[in-house]
């Protein structure tokens, strides 16, 4: 079973940062990528950023220049630095990552994090 492990979440001011990190319980190689999403109350999950196996990364409008995704392979972990936090960066944070079809730990929908509460006070 494919475990991530989200932490770093909390209560900071607007204009403060955050990182949050994202362990998981395999070998970081045997996924495609890795995301980042966040649900904010009564709203939908939307896609934040994504780092591939190959390192390139991509990122939603809403956060591009603020935000950071990175990976540390030696620690199967991945990391989203926020920087200039915005209330409406408020939102619980979710890591997802994505085994390649060919993978014993293949599925359909990917593996999930539990998820780490930020949360922005103007």
């Amino acid at each position: 079973q494919v475990q991530l492990v989200e932490s770093g979440g909390g209560l900071v001011q607007a204009g403060g940062s955050l990182r949050l990190s994202c362990t998981i319980s395999l070998n970081i190689f045997e996924v495609n990528g890795m995301d980042w999403y966040r649900q904010a109350p009564g709203k939908q999950r939307d896609w934040v950023a994504t780092i591939s196996i190959a390192d390139t990364t991509s990122y939603a409008d809403s956060i591009k220049g603020r935000f950071t995704i990175s990976r540390d392979n030696a620690k199967n972990t991945v990391y989203l630095q926020m920087n200039s936090l915005k209330p409406e960066d408020t939102a619980v944070y979710y890591c997802h990552a994505r085994p390649p079809s060919d993978s014993v730990y293949y599925s359909p929908r990917g593996y999930w994090g539990q998820g780490t509460q930020v949360t922005v006070s103007s």
